[in-house]
Formats: structure tokens, C-alpha cells, sequence
């Protein structure tokens, strides 16, 4: 049986990471970056001028009943762009995520208010319907070779038109206050003490895990993360997060929606890291050809990735609906698309595929909706919302190019 010798650039990576201490692995990360690998580096520095400036530009943008509304605002599209996530790690794209959305609370509508359905019944017809058009786009893809990007045009328009005809002659469906759904996107709340016992199970999640990868690794004689900085991750983590709920619980608290947003990120990330769908999504996005000789059954990654997108599209245009109380035919236009396709690269995630995590969509919809809610703030108009929103994306994607170059350069591509 034949071996395949290491590439230079993982034993470099091995190098690096091998450095002892916290010093060794501060250096490391320097050695990334400067080779190209940046990861969320850029976004979480571009958060952080965006809300230094707004808050310059008004005092109120910081300020905690903002915020709680910021994420609250955030988390439909985020869970739209939560599936955006997965379709560009594999290199394709969905530009029908707004009108699968859109159809999706109108479904949800119909069937709760006019039909008299339960609630649950109500949802589980509306995300089996974006089940549903996600096979079906991965059927088209994979037997007759056409373009993810004309395959989903085709949806915007023809579920935008399906959306339309649904509500013909209505126009809007008030969905009652007093419902489950616009109870949980409205009024639900983390209780301040459950918020702070949720916190503490985060960064003992994350002291955990990264244990348990660090003593698999040195069992299968790799380098690994000294223990030192195991605890410093865990306890910045700590004292991040429980001052972030300290703070939010100053007014309304976290929304339980956003919690359902966060949580299906870590689902998400899980599935992405810690699975062989997972692998197999980022071997595909990575070298078609190569998984395929590979054994990864190509045609079903494709599939999985189409139907995991338009689900957590029905998911997101029930949320939508939920927040505003709300079915209408404006649901899922305007905007929804562009901004779920801009969180997930805005947040890291490549457009040449291969790269990406499920944190993008998370901090790419925390800068879409933080400028979208500072120039509120400053009483501007949509106009200049959609001016910036398209510098910052044309910069995330540049810089991304930038660093596929870099990388490139240093054997890491």
C-alpha cells in the first residue's frame, strides 16, 4: 500500500502550531495571517469601527433596548443566510432564498389564520415546502448540469409568483398577537438568570471541546493547544458573553429568537466540523474532481446543500412573519435576498468555496443590521443604508480574493 507524503504547507501548519506556550501559538496566528488565512479577523475588526463610529454619530446606538432590537432584527435574514453558508462552501449559489421565504409565510398565513390550522401544523407544511424545492433544485443541478444560478432565478421568480397568487385578493393576513409565533418573535425573553446559566454552559462547552480535541491530538502524536490557553479562551469567552447578557438584561433582555438563531449556527458548525457531511461539503467546495475520486457521493452533497438552504429559508420566512405579525406579498422582496447573499460573505464565507463557517452568517448579519440601524438612528434614508452595506460587501469580497492569493503563494490554497 502506497502513502501519500505530506504537502509542505501542512507540515509548516504543523510547525507552527507545534511552538510551545501561548507566546508559540500567539506567533502561530501571526504566521496565518500573514500567509493568508485570516478568518473572521477582518469582520470582527470591521464590527468594531462600525459600532465605534455609530455610536460617535449618536450616543443612543449602544445603547441596550437598541441592541436587543438589533439582534432581535437580525436573526430571520441571519437564519436565511445560515443556509446562503452552505451553498457557497460547495461554490454554487441560491438567489431564490427571498422568495422561498416569502412563500413560506404566506403558507404559514393561510393555513393559521384563514384555515384555522394548529400553529405546528401550520410550520411544518411551510419548512417541508422548502424541503421540497431544495430537492428539487438539486435534481435539476445534478441531472441536467444547469447553473445553480439560473436554477434559483428561476425559483425567485416563479415562487415569488406562486407567493402572489397564494395571497391574491387578500394582500396582507394579520397574524393575531396573542399567537405562539408573534409571542416568541415579539415577547419572549430569556429569563436574566437562565441567560447567565446558558453563558456558563457556553464557555464550558468550549473548555470542553477544545480539551477533547487536544488530548486526541497528542494520543495521535499532532501538536495541540496547551492547556493554558484552553482556560484563557473559556474564561474570555466567560466574561464576554456574561457582560453581553448583563448588559442586554439592563433592558428587555435576549430575545429567545435570536437564542433559536445562535442555536442553529452551533448546530450548523457542529454538522460542518465534526461530521462526514461536513468533510465532504468542504472536500467538494474544495476540489470537485478530487472528492469525487474520493468516494463523496458528489451528486448528494449537492442535493443535501440545495435542501439545508430553502429549509433554513422557510425557517427564516416564518420568523419575518412572526417579527412583523405579518404574512404579505412584500414578504422575502425587496432587500432579503441581498442582504442574507452579503451576511455570508460579509462574515467570511468564499465565494470560490471551500472556506466559510456558520459563524459568517452570525457576524455578517450584525454588520448588515448595525448600519442598517445606525443610519435609522441618524434619520437617513434607505439610499445610504444600501450605498455602504455595497462598499463593505465589495470590500469582504476583495480582501477575500486578496487573501485566496496570499494563500496561494504560501502553498495554503
Amino acid at each position: 500500500m502506497t502513502t501519500t507524503a505530506p504537502r509542505p504547507s501542512d507540515l509548516q501548519d504543523e510547525r507552527l502550531a507545534n511552538r510551545e506556550g501561548i507566546r508559540g501559538t500567539f506567533a502561530g496566528f501571526v504566521d496565518k495571517i500573514r500567509g493568508g488565512d485570516l478568518g473572521a479577523l477582518p469582520v470582527v475588526i470591521g464590527l468594531a469601527v462600525i459600532w465605534t463610529v455609530l455610536q460617535i454619530l449618536n450616543h443612543g446606538f449602544l445603547s441596550a433596548a437598541n441592541l436587543v432590537n438589533l439582534l432581535l432584527e437580525s436573526s430571520p435574514t441571519g437564519v436565511i443566510a445560515l443556509g446562503i453558508v452552505c451553498v457557497l462552501l460547495v461554490a454554487q449559489i441560491d438567489l431564490s432564498v427571498g422568495s422561498v421565504s416569502g412563500l413560506s409565510s404566506a403558507i404559514v398565513g393561510i393555513l393559521f389564520v384563514n384555515l384555522g390550522w394548529n400553529v405546528f401544523a401550520a410550520i411544518a407544511v411551510a419548512v417541508l415546502t422548502g424541503v421540497v424545492i431544495g430537492w428539487v433544485y438539486g435534481q435539476i443541478f445534478n441531472r441536467f448540469g444547469v447553473p445553480s444560478f439560473v436554477i434559483t432565478l428561476a425559483g425567485l421568480l416563479s415562487f415569488l409568483g406562486l407567493q402572489l397568487y397564494v395571497l391574491k385578493g387578500i394582500g396582507t393576513i394579520n397574524i393575531p398577537f396573542d399567537s405562539p409565533l408573534v409571542i416568541f418573535a415579539q415577547l419572549a425573553f430569556v429569563p436574566a438568570w437562565l441567560s447567565y446559566v446558558l453563558v456558563a454552559i457556553a464557555a464550558a462547552g468550549l473548555f470542553l471541546t477544545d480539551l477533547t480535541r487536544a488530548r486526541a491530538r497528542r494520543t495521535a502524536g499532532l501538536s495541540a493547544q496547551p492547556l493554558s490557553l484552553i482556560a484563557l479562551k473559556s474564561g474570555a469567552l466567560l466574561v464576554g458573553l456574561g457582560f453581553a447578557a448583563w448588559y442586554l438584561n439592563i433592558a428587555r433582555g435576549i430575545g429567545w429568537m435570536f437564542v433559536l438563531f445562535v442555536a442553529l449556527v452551533l448546530i450548523l458548525n457542529y454538522a460542518l466540523t465534526r461530521t462526514k457531511w461536513g468533510r465532504a461539503v468542504f472536500a467538494v467546495g474544495g476540489n470537485v474532481e478530487a472528492a469525487r475520486r474520493a468516494g463523496i457521493k458528489v451528486k448528494t452533497i449537492y442535493t443535501s446543500v440545495f435542501v439545508v438552504c430553502s429549509t433554513l429559508a422557510a425557517v427564516g420566512g416564518i420568523l419575518a412573519a412572526s417579527r412583523l405579525a405579518a404574512s404579505s406579498q412584500s414578504s422575502g422582496t425587496g432587500d432579503v435576498n441581498l442582504n442574507a447573499i452579503a451576511a455570508a460573505v460579509i462574515g467570511g464565507t468564499s465565494l470560490f468555496g471551500g472556506r466559510g463557517t456558520a459563524f459568517a452568517a452570525l457576524l455578517g448579519i450584525i454588520v448588515i443590521q448595525s448600519i442598517s440601524s445606525g443610519l435609522t438612528l441618524l434619520n437617513l434614508d434607505s439610499s445610504f443604508r444600501f450605498m455602504v452595506t455595497g462598499l463593505v460587501l465589495l470590500l469582504a469580497v476583495a480582501l477575500d480574493s486578496v487573501s485566496r492569493r496570499s494563500r496561494t503563494n504560501h502553498g495554503r490554497a
